[in-house]
This record gives structure tokens, sequence and C-alpha cells, in this order.
């Protein structure tokens, strides 16, 4: 067993950690609000560390999942970031969703250290957290990706490694343009039936175990008719994401007009005030249009 130490407790952090305790790590957490980091210890039989540099003290293995690019940063450089407590020879494995760029930087900011940065973002959302199935995609040195791999498999599925520093984030980037692309087409599918007079649930009973089949289909078809979308992944999260997939295929001379489209709809769903709906909620937005 490993000593670990895991950054940020929010819906997906907390129970990712918790899966390390329970698979037998010794696991030390920290997060911004340091009462989420105490009840979790108290929950978990952990431990809370008031900075990330004292969780990162004496670890095997720190992993985090924060917000963004600058919450990155925050958590590992600094007097009090990770890389100030981390021994030569461990692995940071980043979950957060961030751009390759400030994933290369940290890479670099860590080799300098004696420190194997690997970038690991998941997808599964809450669901797929607490119940230890997420897919988690990286990047960085296959020797950092092999050691943590047995660690990562607490919570993960689907683990793979798809190249060098940043690929991890890369492929989140593909997986988000998918998504983005499936559950407009979802909604427009379904606000269709609804217009045409169909019943949505037997629409999908039929359709969803052939090509027009999908995740979101499956597992989103009935909250979307039934107008809940108090849960899934956060709208206002998407479009930090899509900002990430639009910024990088500037640079890299990707066509992606239908997520740049898509991303604009989300904005209209920010304006309805539901920036903390869930991506699903596109549908919302084209039954108010009418």
């Amino acid at each position: 067993m490993a000593k670990c130490a895991f950054l940020g407790l929010g819906v997906m952090g907390y129970p990712m950690a918790g899966h390390l305790a329970a698979n037998g790590h010794e696991v030390t957490v920290f997060n911004r609000t340091a009462e989420k980091a105490d009840r979790w210890a108290a929950q978990h039989g952990g431990a809370s560390a008031p900075t990330p540099r004292e969780a990162a003290m004496g670890a095997d293995f720190v992993m985090a999942c924060v917000g963004n690019d600058d919450d990155l940063r925050a958590v590992v450089l600094g007097e009090d970031g990770a890389l100030a407590g981390m021994r030569d020879g461990a692995v940071f494995v980043d979950h957060t969703t961030v751009s390759a760029a400030v994933t290369r930087e940290l890479f670099t900011s860590a080799a300098d250290q004696g420190v194997s940065f690997v970038d690991a973002p998941v997808s599964g959302g809450q669901a797929g957290a607490e119940n230890g199935v997420l897919s988690i995609m990286c990047g960085g040195d296959q020797a950092a990706f092999d050691a943590a791999l047995p660690i990562m498999q607490a919570y993960g599925r689907s683990v793979k490694r798809l190249g060098d520093s940043g690929a991890g984030q890369l492929t989140k980037m593909v997986n988000q343009i998918c998504i983005a692309g499936l559950v407009q087409g979802l909604s427009e599918g379904l606000h269709f039936a609804e217009k045409a007079g169909l019943d949505i649930r037997e629409v999908v009973d039929v359709i969803q175990g052939g090509a027009a089949g999908s995740w979101q289909m499956v597992n989103r078809h009935e909250t979307m008719a039934d107008d809940h979308f108090d849960h899934g992944f956060a709208v206002d999260w998407m479009r930090k994401d899509l900002g990430i997939c639009l910024s990088t295929a500037n640079e890299n001379g990707a066509s992606l007009p239908v997520t740049a489209l898509v991303d604009q709809f989300y904005k209209d769903v920010q304006k309805m005030g539901g920036g903390r709906w869930d991506t699903s909620s596109l549908f919302k937005r084209l039954k108010a249009l009418g």
C-alpha cells in the first residue's frame, strides 16, 4: 500500500480519495474549505492537512482534482504548493481538466525537482467517481504512469496512457467535443419528438439500441423529459472545458464549428440561470425557444 495525498475534495475528488482509503492506502487530504477535509478524514479514517505542501510531505503519490488552470497552479507551485513538500521520486497525478499548456508547464517544474507528473483527466461524472468506475486518460512518462496505474485503479475502470505530457488533456478535449455535439443532437431529437406529439420514453426505448443510441440518451432522456437538471456535470464546467478545446483548436488549426455553436448555446443556458444545471439542459433551452 502507498502513502498518498489528495488535493481537492469536490464532487469528484471526495469519493475518489475515499476509494484510495478503502483500498488500504494511507491518505492525507487538503481542501480549500478545511471543514470538508476534516469531515473526509473523520469519515474515511485518513488525515487532513492545512496546505498542499503539508499534505504532500512524504507521499509516494499526490493526486489533485481542482477547478481550472489557476487552481491547479495554486496547489502545485509556491512555498505552500505540493511540489515544495514532495520527495524526490514521487509522482504527481493531476485529475483536473485543464489546458495542455499548464500541464506541460507543471511537468517541467516537477521534473526540475525530481518529481514525475502525470496528467490524468477523468470522465464518468459524479456517479463514476462514487462507484469507482471512471475512465482516466493519461499523459506523461511511461515509468510514472506504470507506477501510478495501480493507485488510479482504485477509482478507475479504464486507465490508459495516450502519450507524452499533455496527451491526457488533449484526449479529454476530444471527449468533451464529442459530448457537446451528442447532447445537442439528443436535445434536438427529443424536442422534435415532443413537438410531434410522441412519447419521449417510448421513442427512446425503440431507438436507443440502434445507431442513434448513446450513453447520454440512455442515462439522460428521462430526466430531460421530466425537466430535471439539478444533477450531473454542470454547464459552467462544460463551458470551461469547451473554452479550452476552442483555444487549443485555434493553436493547432482544428475546425470545431459545432463545438463553437454549442458553447454559445450553453452560454444561453447560463443566462437562463442554469450555470449549475446538467449539460443535458440544452433541451430546456430549446423548449424555452418555443
